[in-house]
């Protein structure tokens, strides 16, 4: 006798054996997946008037899930990207759920027809070397905190790495001597190591004989010793940007997040001449084509293509022939 399941216990099996046990998802993707639902089941169950635990499949039908997205949009104010993100994990769930419980493959069908939301990609932002220079300057050094600071912004604009790969390092992750770099685990699980210029090796060499950790403690603590947080990095770049505001007023123009530090450095080996390709590299991408939003976002190259078209000195005339033979050969 076939047990047909349950929405519960389809939910539950979707993330201890399909995201933790076969997928190995990484914690983020498990707590945005966990995010997502939370919020679903509590929209179904007030449309519903029922208990989250009483819900069915039928209950999370095409219908129900359209207004869900609306109201991410309308009521909380998500963008087109994280209502996309939500739908995403949605369709996960409900393909799990067609290969378990095929009764149900109309209402999933229906479901994984939602689109996506189409929106407006913006060029992104990046900060000059004037305003990088501000926001490294902005670090109390004779503090504690504004030496951690200092060495995690400086790592940061240099290296390139995601807030989780920077919030992730330990302290054995840097090897500085001939050939400094530091190692970290992006995403997919690829481990890759990034090369550190003199001034990030030298400012790191002096945080790690101050930090005085052992190899396997963050290399970036909280004041507590434990893991930095993505809204600790975040609160710590926001209050160093007001301080660099005052040295440098263009970046009162910015909104400034960690990521922006990552695409700076990513405009910076462009602006240099580096290929896509070793950028793509360098930055983890998971392909090349991901860097064609730098080329878009550079403005000085095309200002300098631009120029090259308006420097000729070529004068341009209408052809007259200087002889009456010729002008006669021209008219036949």
């Amino acid at each position: 006798m076939t047990i047909c399941l349950q929405l519960p216990e389809l939910l539950q099996r979707f993330f201890t054996d399909r995201l933790i046990h076969q997928r190995q998802a990484s914690p983020h993707t498990i707590a945005s997946y966990r995010d997502t639902f939370r919020l679903l089941l509590k929209f179904a169950s007030e449309c519903r008037g029922k208990q989250p635990t009483t819900l069915e499949i039928a209950d999370l039908d095409a219908t129900l899930i359209g207004s869900f997205l609306n109201h991410l949009e309308k009521e909380r104010r998500v963008a087109p990207r994280s209502r996309n993100l939500r739908l995403a994990a949605i369709r996960s769930f409900f393909r799990f759920v067609a290969l378990h419980e095929p009764a149900h493959s109309a209402t999933v069908q229906r479901v994984l027809a939602i689109p996506g939301k189409r929106f407006d990609r913006r060029p992104i932002d990046f900060l000059t070397a004037t305003e990088v220079a501000a926001l490294l300057s902005s670090p109390d050094q004779h503090t504690w905190g504004g030496r951690r600071d200092y060495a995690l912004l400086l790592t940061a604009v240099q290296t390139g790495l995601r807030v989780s790969e920077l919030v992730g390092l330990r302290c054995e992750d840097v090897i500085l001597g001939t050939g400094a770099h530091v190692r970290c685990r992006g995403k997919g699980r690829k481990q890759r190591s990034t090369p550190l210029r003199k001034e990030a090796s030298d400012a790191l060499r002096v945080w790690l004989q101050q930090r005085a950790g052992q190899s396997a403690e963050p290399l970036f603590p909280n004041a507590k010793g434990g893991w930095l947080s993505r809204d600790g990095v975040e609160y710590l770049l926001a209050k160093q940007i007001t301080v660099a505001q005052q040295r440098c007023p263009s970046l009162k123009k910015k909104s400034v997040s960690a990521h922006v530090l990552r695409h700076t450095l990513a405009m910076d080996l462009l602006q240099h001449g580096i290929d896509r390709s070793v950028i793509a590299l360098w930055l983890g991408h998971e392909s090349v084509s991901t860097t064609q939003m730098y080329l878009h976002a550079d403005l000085s190259m095309k200002e300098r293509a631009l120029a090259k078209l308006d420097n000729t000195k070529v004068k341009f005339s209408r052809y007259r022939p200087d002889d009456r033979l010729l002008d006669f050969l021209r008219t036949l």
